[in-house]
């Protein structure tokens, strides 16, 4: 946006602050894993100033990835903060994870952003670009968020600029593929050896000037009319893509009618284009040459995040409520207007405590201040209800493992809180006399379960609490504490996922647990009407126990619980103790009569019986008429039930038949398919949920990661026998 000289600005050893929200941009860089996301977001703050030699801080760390486990694995698990100066705006850079089991880090960072980058690889193939961006970019395209993508790796490309532009253009341009051009075209240096032909400098469309970066200093050189052909159709297709947007009617017909438009005319219409999410231009980006100080194509993204992308105050007002629900006004972003921050990000620091990045919506955030805590109350993830007041401790800016001192954090920007002992990631901050909550945002649904059970006693005691602490941190993680199988479940949205819990479990939170097979919460019921009788008789010194009775069971319909009939005739079982029988047989019911899995859908009949007038008792009758269920259920096969699921899968139209060959192989039946827009559909089946643990794992090697799902209890049926025995072999609970 523009091919103006710059002089890199900003220190690295303060952090940059901004006064109004007009001075900030909030950028989310998204794309998938390896794109090059985080060595870009080094690039722009190299080419800033913000580093003392490239990739590195004061400190020797690297700007982001600064967690541990990042550093072992090689990749992005969380989302990092880094804030650059350029021109006197401050801009929020938030680097994402491209991996797919931490689309919740992702999420996060579309929540505090404004505008975002989509990054690209062209040494992948197109394929993987659809894969894992296309959804984003719709749920961008939802809320109007502007977007621009950037092309990395050209050195080692697979896939040409022009190439990748026009799949980038298909794949988000929608209806208008014109909406997605590039600014500037790469120029390539001589082949190497490996025979790609790395780019060493770009050509302004809209200004024909050559902007090299062969040195890793950019200079600015005159057109030198090579390739002019090819040039001059790149301009005209970006003219007339920028006019479409134009707000100026006239402009069209004046360009089709032989006027020439001066460049700043269209840079002014493209920029405003590109503020309402209306065009979306392509750049192309490298880290800087060895000893140099500007990365290819930084210095026009930097200009284009602060001409092009809108501040804080352009953003729609968030919708808000008081914590007890009653709706208010609209959120602007205004520095004077009431507070109301929200937590997108929790870390536990071994040194800090609690970390809580938040963005603040409206008002000024200042340390030491207190705010009022209210949550979403997300139970069923394990997170609690909370609604309390709390003291703000310091706020800085996070660079690496730096957190720098802010001296307040106004309407728009970003900070980090210390010392917020309760607040979770998606609770609102506002001011204690006038508590605000703001709307929440959605969280992607963990659907992989991983049962853990702590290593040792010394674990055992600190499970509870290390548990707590992660899903504090984590709002994709769903801890359940089963009560049908006794297990601890982490839900997880993959294996990645379980693996990055399971270390920060251990690193940050000093408790050690093993992973165990996860066990569905299956039923048992009677295949067969039979009988039972119970004798509970013990009269060996001081005071006896006695206690008969005889039923009989006989199966229900699904879905009909337990049903105890008393036909009792002539006082057999005296009138206080048949309640003693039911209690009995409704606890051994509970815990099962064959393989430990709760009884269901059987009609007990309590028909005769005898008591003792000095030894009978309720505990007695208790004991008999479990006795007596077991006894019957001696008699009668009893099946096994398991619970199946309603699943809808969505994925694109050429991987439905795999898909529904995949879910029949699980003994899944498929109930039926709709469409979902444009190439897409969903599948809908009913799959024992024995079947499925795996399947959110299963379903991205089925859609080579395009396919999402989502799952719902429908009901509890027989389970086939051969598999029904296989899984009394391996329960250890089994009778």
């Amino acid at each position: 946006m523009g091919d103006k000289a710059h002089t890199p600005a900003g220190a690295a050893g303060r952090a940059p602050t901004a006064d109004r929200p007009s001075e900030i941009r909030n950028v989310v860089l998204v794309g998938h894993s390896g794109s090059g996301k985080t060595t870009l977001v080094e690039a722009l703050a190299q080419t800033a100033g913000a580093l003392v030699r490239p990739g590195r801080v004061e400190d020797g760390a690297t700007v982001s990835d600064h967690d541990e486990i990042e550093h072992r694995r090689h990749r992005s698990v969380q989302l990092s903060l880094v804030p650059v100066e350029w021109r006197g705006f401050k801009i929020n850079l938030l680097d994402t994870p491209g991996y797919a089991d931490f689309v919740g880090e992702l999420r996060a960072g579309l929540r505090a952003a404004d505008a975002a980058l989509f990054v690209v690889s062209a040494a992948q193939e197109a394929d993987a670009v659809a894969a894992s961006t296309r959804a984003v970019w719709e749920e961008c395209a939802a809320v109007g968020m502007p977007r621009a993508l950037v092309v990395t790796h050209l050195d080692t490309a697979r896939t040409g600029f022009a190439e990748l532009t026009e799949v980038c253009a298909g794949l988000f341009g929608g209806d208008d593929p014109d909406a997605v051009l590039p600014l500037y075209l790469p120029v390539l240096g001589p082949e190497g050896s490996d025979g790609h032909a790395p780019a060493t400098g770009l050509t302004g469309l809209l200004t024909g000037r050559v902007l090299d970066y062969s040195t890793g200093v950019r200079r600015e050189l005159p057109p030198d009319g090579a390739d002019r052909e090819r040039l001059a159709a790149a301009r005209a297709r970006l003219i007339e893509g920028i006019i479409a947007e134009s707000e100026d009617e006239t402009l069209m017909d004046r360009y089709l009618g032989g006027e020439e438009i001066d460049a700043e005319t269209l840079t002014g219409d493209l920029e405003k284009a590109v503020a309402r999410g209306g065009f979306h231009p392509v750049l192309a980006a490298a880290p800087a040459a060895d000893g140099g100080s500007q990365g290819l194509g930084t210095v026009e993204l930097l200009e284009l995040i602060t001409r092009g992308f809108p501040d804080p105050s352009e953003h729609a007002p968030r919708a808000v409520t008081t914590p007890s629900g009653e709706p208010r006004p609209p959120l602007v972003c205004d520095p004077d207007g009431p507070l109301a921050a929200e937590v997108v990000k929790t870390t536990a620091d071994p040194y800090q405590g609690r970390i809580s990045l938040v963005r603040v919506f409206s008002g000024t955030l200042r340390p030491d201040l207190t705010v009022h805590v209210s949550g979403h109350g997300l139970a069923d993830r394990g997170h609690e209800d909370h609604d309390a007041d709390e003291r703000v401790g310091a706020l800085t800016s996070p660079f690496g493992k730096q957190q720098r001192p802010m001296a307040h954090c106004v309407a728009g920007d970003l900070a980090c809180v210390a010392r917020l002992a309760r607040a979770e990631t998606g609770d609102t901050l506002s001011a204690p006399d006038d508590p605000l909550l703001i709307e929440a945002w959605t969280m992607p649904e963990p659907l992989l379960p991983l049962a853990v059970e702590a290593h040792s006693k010394a674990d055992e005691d600190r499970l509870s609490q290390g548990l707590a602490k992660l899903v504090a941190e984590d709002p994709t993680l769903r801890l359940e504490q089963n009560q049908d199988t006794g297990q601890v479940v982490l839900w997880c949205l993959g294996e990645a996922h379980q693996d990055v819990v399971l270390e920060r479990l251990r690193g940050r939170h000093g408790v050690r647990v093993d992973s165990v097979p996860y066990r569905v919460p299956l039923r048992e019921t009677f295949g067969a009407p039979a009988s039972g009788r119970g004798r509970h008789v013990k009269q060996s010194g001081g005071h006896g126990q006695f206690a008969i009775c005889e039923i009989d069971v006989e199966p229900l319909p699904p879905g009909s619980g337990i049903e105890f009939v008393d036909k009792v005739v002539g006082g057999a079982v005296p009138r206080p103790f048949i309640a003693s029988v039911e209690k009995g047989v409704r606890a051994q019911a509970a815990r099962g009569v064959a393989a430990g899995h709760p009884l269901v859908d059987v009609r007990v009949t309590l028909r005769d019986g005898k008591a003792h007038s000095v030894d009978s008792s309720d505990a007695a009758f208790q004991t008999a008429g479990a006795l007596a269920l077991r006894e019957a259920a001696a008699e009668a096969p009893v099946h096994l039930l398991e619970p199946v699921a309603e699943v809808r899968v969505l994925v694109p139209d050429e991987y439905v038949g795999a898909v529904m060959s995949d879910l029949s192989g699980r003994r899944g039946r498929v109930v039926g398919t709709d469409g979902a827009g444009p190439g897409r559909t969903v599948v809908r089946a009913e799959v024992p949920e024995v079947e499925i643990g795996r399947y959110a794992v299963d379903l991205r090697s089925v859609s080579h990661g395009t396919g999402r799902f989502d799952r719902s209890y429908a009901r509890h049926e027989p389970m086939p026998p051969q598999i029904a025995e296989r899984l009394r072999e391996q329960d250890p609970r089994a009778s």
